[in-house]
Order: structure tokens, then sequence, then C-alpha cells
């Protein structure tokens, strides 16, 4: 069936080779970026809709999804990396941080959401890091992985919130050879955006609530 998603960050990396995956399956595809400029030439390069979104600002959240209309797949997609640990790390580069790699897909989901419970259906990924892993030592700088872990910790909590019918999960590109990842990470984009596409794609007996990469669950 045809679906309507939306992907987050996507005029490059990850979400741009995502929204040319889900454009592949069949779906109906908006690309949002900050940039319009360099969001309207990375939808027109792959034949998808373009809506200006900025993450850090919660009216243009709201503008977008005036725009828009219901999504049925959501792809919180959009982060940024700073660099630093607890000590170095600037107050506005933790605050940047905390409002686009957490409060803006808060957001998003509270844009979206309620349209996929009200229709029965819906899928929302949060592309999340092994950084942002308890388990895996919360490596990397500190604002990226405690935001991460924290959109970790909204996983859970949205769908505890949210009815079987709508999934929600985060899921780990893995190491990728993106802008932020760097020319040496040992994954393709191809394969991160992959892993991303099967959790936007579950079926209806698929999980929710959980944490994966490639489609198996890994720790916390």
């Amino acid at each position: 069936m045809k679906r309507t998603a939306l992907v987050t960050g996507a005029n490059r990396g990850i979400g741009f080779e995502l929204c040319r995956q889900l454009r592949d399956v069949g779906h109906k595809v908006w690309l949002s970026a900050r940039n319009p400029e360099a969001g309207m030439a990375a939808a027109d390069e792959l034949g998808v809709q373009f809506v200006r979104l900025d993450l850090a600002d919660p009216g243009s959240i709201r503008e977008a999804r005036s725009v828009v209309g219901p999504v049925d797949i959501l792809i919180n997609n959009g982060a940024i990396l700073e660099s630093g640990d607890l000590l170095s790390v600037t107050g506005d580069a933790i605050e940047r941080s905390v409002r686009i790699n957490l409060e803006g897909a808060i957001h998003c989901i509270r844009a979206w959401a309620p349209d996929m419970v009200s229709q029965g259906w819906g899928r929302i990924v949060n592309v999340s890091s092994g950084w942002g892993s308890f388990d895996d030592g919360l490596g990397g700088p500190m604002a990226y992985s405690v935001t991460k872990a924290a959109l970790n910790a909204l996983t859970v909590s949205a769908a505890r919130t949210l009815p079987p019918e709508v999934k929600c999960n985060a899921i780990c590109p893995g190491w990728v050879q993106t802008d932020m990842g760097g020319a040496g990470a040992s994954r393709t984009v191809e394969r991160g955006a992959a892993s991303v596409l099967w959790g936007a794609t579950l079926p209806d007996f698929g999980p929710t609530g959980g944490f994966f990469r490639d489609g198996r669950r890994i720790a916390w």
C-alpha cells in the first residue's frame, strides 16, 4: 500500500538516501530541511516533495504540519553533532543539541502522531546511535550521546503512550559514511538508510518501543 512519509533533516546523508529508498518502494515522500535552497534542490533531484522544517523552531514544525497534512510514516532523522566532553562543550552547543536532537523529535511526534492514532496505522522511527546506549557506555561527544540516550527514552515513552497500531522504534544506522560520520566510516549510506527503512515499513505484527540495527534488537 502506498503511504505518505516525512523525513526530517533529509537534504543530504542518511535522510536523503532514505527518501530515495522510500520513494523506490512506492511511497509518497516529503523531504524536509531547514535550508530551503538545499532542501528544494535535493527534493528535485529525487522527484519528491519538499517542505521547510527547522527542528529548532516549534513554529516551523507547526507550519510544516499545515503544509504536509497527515503522514503515515515519520522519520525523525535530523540531528547535529557538537564536539566536546562534559567540561569542554559550550552551553550554546548543549542547548542546540537538546532543541534539535530531542525537542525537535518530540514536537514532530506531537504534530503528526494524532493523525496516525485516528487512522489506526502509523510508523515512527527515531534515528538514534550506539553512542546513545548505556550498555555501550555513551561514547562520543557529550551533547550528542546524552541527547541520543534521551531520544531512546522518548521512544519507550511514545510506544507506551501510542496504540500498538502506531509503532515507534529507535534505530541505529551504524557508523555511516556521511558528512557527520566521515569518509572512514564502516558502513555505506545505502546500508545505513536500509536499517532505518526496516522500521518505517514494519508489518502489523512488528515490534514497537525497541532499539534496533539492521532489523536486530540491540542493547539500550
